[in-house]
């Protein structure tokens, strides 16, 4: 079945570019496109996209309060931001508001369409060295961790640890399952496991809480 996706941003160019560029995508199809943050929650309710590709700064509703309020319905819909390099110092907090990773709009049709569908099956679109906002953000919180997260870590095991620090490095399961010398099965169920215990929505938000509690500080 062909991922479905809706673009969400305020320029028509770039809508219209992104559209045509996934569009010739064999397992891709544009389902949808908004204008803003407001329209964009009202249409994924409507269209059921698997990704939303989503611009942060647009009139109505921004980007960080629609990825929130899409993630809070529980639709299934990943989001994926779309930001300009080094310019939105407001990556980290669309992460912490639920979405799924973030790619530069000037990427080229393979990565947008290979991020679309890292994205869809669950992985973590996280590239911390691409912003150097982002990096000064988690600077931020290794420096202030939060005592919460902090305390939260004591629920994982010694294992389940290990493998929420290796996702917030950038691994995939398959590099974990390597890196640990165990099946990829096995890290898929440490993965769930730690999800579950943390209260957490997918990987992304997992390799922002290992910031947050200082399991991870940054290069």
């Amino acid at each position: 079945m062909s991922i479905r996706v809706m673009i969400v941003d305020d320029q028509a160019m770039v809508r219209e570019g992104f559209s045509v560029l996934l569009g010739a995508m064999p397992d891709i199809e544009v389902v949808g496109e908004a204008v803003n943050g407001r329209e964009a929650v009202a249409k994924v309710a409507e269209l059921a996209p698997d990704v939303v590709l989503m611009d942060i700064r647009m009139p109505e509703l921004n980007g960080i309060d629609a990825t929130r309020e899409i993630v809070a319905a529980d639709t299934g819909a990943k989001v994926l931001v779309l930001t300009t390099f080094d310019l939105d110092e407001y990556v980290y907090q669309a992460l912490r508001a639920g979405a799924s990773g973030f790619l530069l709009k000037d990427a080229s049709a393979r990565q947008l369409a290979d991020g679309v569908r890292v994205v869809a099956d669950g992985e973590a679109l996280l590239a911390p060295t691409v912003t150097r906002r982002l990096i000064t953000e988690f600077s931020k919180l290794a420096e202030n961790p939060r005592p919460a997260a902090m305390t939260q870590v004591g629920d994982l095991t010694e294992r389940e640890t290990e493998v929420l620090v290796l996702i917030a490095q950038g691994l995939s399961n398959a590099e974990i399952a390597s890196h640990l010398v165990v099946a990829e099965s096995t890290i898929k169920t440490h993965v769930s496991r730690v999800l579950v215990k943390l209260g957490l929505r997918d990987r992304t938000q997992a390799a922002v809480f290992a910031y947050e509690a200082r399991l991870v500080t940054p290069a």
